[in-house]
């Protein structure tokens, strides 16, 4: 988990002539990883045409570039099934770079990144492509000084990851050897049920080391997320209070005011808990619940980090008909405009079952955390985006103000924004100015922004960065993946046999159904909604 460079280049000049370096005085300066420099790297794109690489992956190749985090001996093979020429393909990376990038754009850097774009065309499951993948490399290593080390992205739906690795294996394109590293990201979902990502596992791992896998979770490339981390172990005054003698719950939501979009067809066969819950929301709360690594590496984060997992008490069906709550938007005003009901969205049946928000109550196992309560939610078309952790401390004791005008003493809040705006505040406690004894909550703030400058970010950019560095510390480990399935499995079987009496109505707009308020409110909490 490396800090990209936070030194930009001059943006004044956005007109000057191409270069074969990014506008820097030397040619390579990338940040070390670990105390390493990036290796030299061809990254290999499959599904070079879709969606996520014009929308994520390029402009944080550009991201990466312009804050001199690319070895110069760097460059981009994209491949998909529609034709195009290595120019055409360039073209379209210009086009989409100034369509999606997150910062203005230097002409230096932009045409730096696209001498080193190439195109191979052909279809995933024809062997032939990975024939001609393999002349491509071996051209565009020799030209680039790529040193044999491969990075491929499985930008593809999950039904092609273990057919392309065979491909691949099979033309001699995945076995590692000295000097020349291979490595493979999938995205996921990686499988939709424990028993498929057993499968999956298995068939990769027949294939691939496990140091050569890295299932991606954009989540864990926000700064705000890595930093929980960094907030926790590297602070003497909240890991001592980080425990069930002083935290009363927690709560996490993962809220987005959009609905699925075009995204209809995936949504119907996926739903939000296998969405969001096995990979996001499970790995947000396991680094707010794990315990100290002994290092601070790959390996023993996610040692930690699976034995979170593993003590996540599980639910028979009863226990789920009390602790989770299905939900699917229908009709509604998002920020005053009108929208459609997920069952009048394009590709969604109009019977639909699936689940568009979901909330858990979730308990673990542990010395730590035994009897403290875990909230989960996570919805579409919800009143706003907003991404945050609230750690929610127990009460003071009233008596010391029992003689005076205060009935109420609020609990004090620990906020971990991590989107939109990242950050952290601590809501506490202040008597109000005047003659008489009251209380008011006043915040201690702190935003990433404010305080280290703005910086151009996708989430992807320090993941991609980790991963030519050979740094798996943000990245699941296949029993991460199966632990998190084996969570989520019984709850999916309870609802499958309850059908449409599973999942309440919402109104778009809202904070999901009023059955997701009630979770809480037997419990004497409420959640926290912000304004």
């Amino acid at each position: 988990m490396s800090s990209p460079s936070q030194t930009l280049p001059s943006q004044s000049d956005t007109t000057s002539q191409p270069t074969e370096t990014p506008p820097k005085e030397t040619a390579e300066s990338p940040t070390p990883a670990r105390g390493q420099k990036l290796p030299p790297t061809l990254f290999i794109i499959f599904g070079a045409n879709g969606d996520l690489t014009k929308r994520k992956l390029i402009p944080a190749l550009y991201n990466l570039a312009a804050s001199h985090n690319l070895s110069k001996k760097f460059a981009v093979i994209g491949v998909d099934c529609v034709s195009m020429s290595n120019e055409e393909f360039r073209d379209k990376i210009d086009r989409e770079i100034r369509e999606f990038s997150s910062q203005p754009i230097a002409s230096q850097v932009r045409e730096w990144l696209r001498q080193r774009m190439h195109y191979l065309a052909g279809d995933f499951t024809d062997p032939q492509t990975f024939d001609l993948l393999r002349a491509k490399l071996h051209e565009v290593d020799l030209s680039q000084g790529g040193a044999g080390n491969y990075l491929y992205y499985m930008a593809t739906a999950p039904i092609f990851f273990s057919e392309i690795v065979q491909h691949l294996a099979g033309k001699g394109l995945i076995a590692q050897h000295k000097g020349g590293a291979r490595r493979v990201i999938f995205e996921k979902p990686f499988g939709h049920d424990l028993a498929s990502a057993k499968v999956l596992n298995q068939q990769l791992c027949t294939i691939l080391a496990e140091n050569q896998i890295y299932r991606i979770d954009h989540y864990l490339g926000k700064e705000t997320v890595q930093n929980i981390l960094v907030f926790r172990f590297a602070n003497g005054i909240f890991e001592p209070v980080w425990n069930r003698r002083y935290i009363d719950h927690v709560q996490i939501t993962v809220a987005e005011s959009l609905g699925v979009e075009h995204r209809g067809a995936y949504y119907e066969k996926a739903g939000a808990v296998r969405d969001m819950v096995t990979n996001h929301l499970l790995q947000l709360m396991s680094y707010i619940a794990m315990e100290p690594p002994n290092a601070f590496d790959a390996e023993a984060v996610r040692d930690e980090k699976a034995k979170v997992l593993r003590a996540i008490l599980p639910m028979e069906a009863e226990e789920v008909m009390r602790s989770t709550v299905a939900g699917q938007y229908g009709p509604g005003t998002i920020s005053g405009h009108p929208v459609l009901a997920y069952r009048d969205e394009p590709h969604v049946a109009s019977n639909s079952n699936t689940e568009t928000f979901v909330a858990l109550k979730l308990f673990i196992e542990s010395w730590r955390w035994g009897g403290v309560p875990f909230y989960l939610r996570t919805g579409k078309r919800m009143a706003r985006r907003v991404t945050e952790i609230v750690i929610q401390f127990k009460s003071a004791p009233l008596m010391l103000f029992r003689k005076t005008p205060i009935h109420h003493l609020n609990p004090n809040r620990l906020i971990i924004r991590i989107q939109p705006e990242e950050g952290i505040s601590l809501n506490f406690g202040a008597k109000i100015p005047g003659p008489s004894v009251q209380v008011g909550t006043v915040d201690m703030d702190f935003q990433y922004g404010k305080y280290f400058g703005d910086t151009p970010n996708t989430g992807y950019e320090t993941l991609l960065h980790d991963c030519m560095a050979g740094d798996a510390t943000l990245f699941q480990r296949s029993d991460n993946v199966e632990i998190g399935w084996s969570v989520v499995d019984p709850i999916l079987d309870v609802w499958r046999e309850l059908g449409a009496q599973a999942t309440r109505p919402y109104e778009s707009g809202t904070w999901g159904p009023p059955e997701s308020d009630a979770l809480l409110e037997k419990d004497g909490r409420k959640w926290r909604n912000p304004g």
